[in-house]
């Protein structure tokens, strides 16, 4: 079929055969007449099939989408920052959202098939009938939706499964459908809610998160202004190693100058071959860091601290390190400041707009979700000529994240097990850390790891294959065909069952750093569901009950030797196999604090173990002492040492 030919259908079909058109009216519907809170409306406007047609897979056909959502305030208060739950299901891929934007951050064209918030962009706030004499352009708002979803052709309408108001405080009932295109929805406030009342200057009062994130004007001119922006740590086990700030500039801004951090790239041609070129005819663009759109902002290096022109910030340049306030208060926090040009029709020295779509993420770290920015009270600061005073910022805006796990995503570290009871270590999961999609090496995702000796996990996993496949022909351990793929983890933490006698029992945890780069200031956590009561003493490293989590052992290097050094070269490269770089300790307990433990049925081994902030996968499995011999410990150590020599000697 030609080109032509293809298209045409296309066309009339998406003009008219699969079109349904409702009326659109700036008067409410009659149904929100009678809700006296927030009224939510969905409704489906049209639709179309798109190519490819897949006869074969109905289910994977794709079709455009057009809907509507309305947000009307019947209430008696003004209600800020709206949020809106909309609860696809068709695999929706929006293309376009007028009026709001993605709650998460996520910059549009994006994925929404397992439902998603919308927040208001412009306009975030919708006020009253009362203080508007009923005017619906300030009460109500409207998002065109404009996207693609699977599987749901005519005569049947994709509708979604659920619509509410996503903000707190607020009871939503089952909407109820209007036909077959609309859905509809009236919520109400939670009379037992209780939280902060909104300030007396009309802004929400600040949230708490895992991180907030500031961003304060505390310049502003007519064409441009300084923004002042601050990381804050709040969770006790939350880090950032290396952080990477981004966001969307929404109204065409452009960096012009930074302290106390940088963009990852310098580039000026977006504004150049751009409006903000011929705008700005006179301003010498070489001296423009960054005009993307969306640009990602980095760390200074500590060296630039005290840069007359590019540091002098106080909490700035550590290199992207953010640590727990439970680690370190000092260092839980990062601050940079960013010069922002602006262009037409916002150039009013009170026109401010923040960016939009804030993300936020640093190596080996937890995955965070930010929300969008919140406008709050002005912030306050010392002031900087060192009186008895606070200065003021123009307008501040509040961006709350929070630690998630997105779907389908792979931990970055991995926990062993072994005990004093059993010969055999229990590995990190096959594929702990994700797979590798191309191997040159056929292996085995699905299958359980190898049982190890215990040495083996002092070397890196392709140097375990004959240590592992000796181990399992000595203990006549199934093997399978190919050879389950490894952890592909950077760190792994092994935790080894020590002692256990009537009034305590120890463990040692040993963490290996398989990667190239070394972690300063590294901390690890275990939690112990029914064992931390009674925790004792951690020997070679800083341990200690963390705070307000009475069931988490929190640990970290020793003063000045807080190092996890990167995997490094054998003495001999061409033979020996690479060394990881090392901490271990033991950790004693007693069993005073914590009556009917058992240590070897379980209770001796963490449920969560965390490093810098990230969860570890743990095994599926713990060591049993059904199969300890004690008479053959001898004869067998002595036959695997044998095993091994010859290996290295092949």
């Amino acid at each position: 079929m030609t080109p032509t030919l293809f298209i045409v259908p296309f066309l009339l079909s998406l003009l008219s055969s699969l079109s349904l058109t409702h009326a659109q009216s700036i008067a409410p519907s009659p149904a929100a007449d009678a809700c006296n809170g927030i009224f939510l409306s969905y409704a489906y406007t049209r639709g179309a099939q798109l190519p490819p047609t897949l006869k074969s897979t109905p289910t994977r056909q794709p079709y455009r989408f057009e809907s509507t959502v309305t947000i009307l305030n019947n209430g008696l208060d003004p209600l800020k920052s709206w949020k809106v739950w909309v609860g696809f299901t068709h695999e929706e891929y929006l293309v376009s959202a007028s009026n709001a934007i993605l709650a998460d951050g996520t910059s549009l064209p994006a994925g929404v098939g397992n439902g998603t918030v919308f927040a208001g962009y412009p306009s975030t706030d919708l006020e009253t009938a009362i203080e508007t004499a009923g005017d619906l352009t300030q009460m109500s708002t409207r998002i065109d939706l404009v996207g693609t979803q699977f599987g749901v052709g005519s005569p049947n309408i994709p509708m979604p499964a659920n619509i509410s108001l996503a903000n707190d405080g607020f009871v939503c009932p089952k909407p109820t459908l209007q036909g077959t295109t609309e859905m509809q929805v009236c919520c109400i406030k939670n009379p037992n809610f209780k939280t902060n009342i909104t300030s007396d200057d009309g802004f929400l009062p600040l949230q708490n998160g895992d991180l907030t994130i500031m961003y304060d004007v505390i310049r502003t001119y007519d064409s441009n202004y300084w923004a002042q922006v601050t990381i804050a740590n709040h969770n006790p086990l939350g880090r950032l190693d290396n952080w990477k700030l981004s966001w969307d500039w929404m109204r065409d801004e452009f960096i012009y100058t930074m302290k106390g951090a940088y963009p990852d790239v310098l580039d000026a041609s977006d504004c150049i071959y751009g409006d903000q070129g011929k705008f700005y005819k006179e301003l010498d663009f070489a001296n423009v860091l960054n005009c993307q759109r969306r640009p990602i902002l980095v760390d200074l290096p500590l060296e630039r601290t005290n840069d007359t022109t590019l540091g002098m910030i106080p909490f700035c340049c550590r290199n992207g390190t953010i640590l727990p306030p439970s680690m370190d208060p000092s260092k839980s926090t990062s601050v940079f400041q960013i010069n922002v040009f602006k262009m037409p029709p916002d150039l009013n020295r009170s026109q401010l707009t923040p960016p939009q779509n804030w993300k936020i993420n640093g190596t080996l770290n937890p995955d965070y979700q930010c929300g969008p920015p919140i406008r709050v009270s002005p912030s306050q600061f010392p002031d900087p000529s060192g009186l008895p005073s606070e200065r003021t910022a123009f307008a501040s805006w509040q961006v709350v994240c929070n630690i998630t796990q997105p779907k389908g995503a792979s931990p970055r570290c991995c926990v062993s097990f072994s005990a004093y009871y059993n010969e055999s270590v229990i590995p990190c999961k096959t594929c702990a850390c994700g797979c590798h999609s191309t191997s040159s090496q056929t292996c085995s995702t699905t299958s359980p790891a190898l049982l190890l000796p215990p040495q083996a996990i002092l070397v890196p996993f392709e140097n375990r294959t004959d240590l592992a496949n000796a181990w399992a022909d000595l203990k006549h351990f199934p093997k399978p065909n190919p050879l389950p793929c490894g952890d592909n983890c950077g760190v792994s933490i092994n935790w080894h069952l020590y002692t256990d006698y009537s009034r305590g029992w120890t463990a040692r945890i040993t963490i290996f750093n398989w990667d190239d780069t070394s972690f300063a200031d590294w901390f690890t956590a275990v939690e112990m569901d029914k064992a931390a009561p009674g925790f004792e003493k951690v020997y070679s490293l800083n341990g200690s009950s963390l705070s307000g989590a009475n069931n988490t052992i929190f640990m970290q290097g020793l003063t000045d030797f807080n190092y996890l050094v990167a995997e490094t070269d054998g003495a001999n490269p061409e033979k020996d196999p690479r060394v990881p770089g090392k901490q271990q300790s033991v950790i004693s307990f007693t069993k005073k604090n914590t009556p009917g433990i058992n240590v070897v049925g379980g209770d001796g081994f963490p449920t969560k173990v965390f490093f810098n902030g990230e969860e570890c996968s743990l095994p599926t499995a713990l060591p049993t002492n059904n199969a300890y011999r004690k008479g053959s410990t001898i004869s067998i150590s002595v036959l695997l040492a044998i095993v091994v020599f010859m290996l290295m000697h092949r």
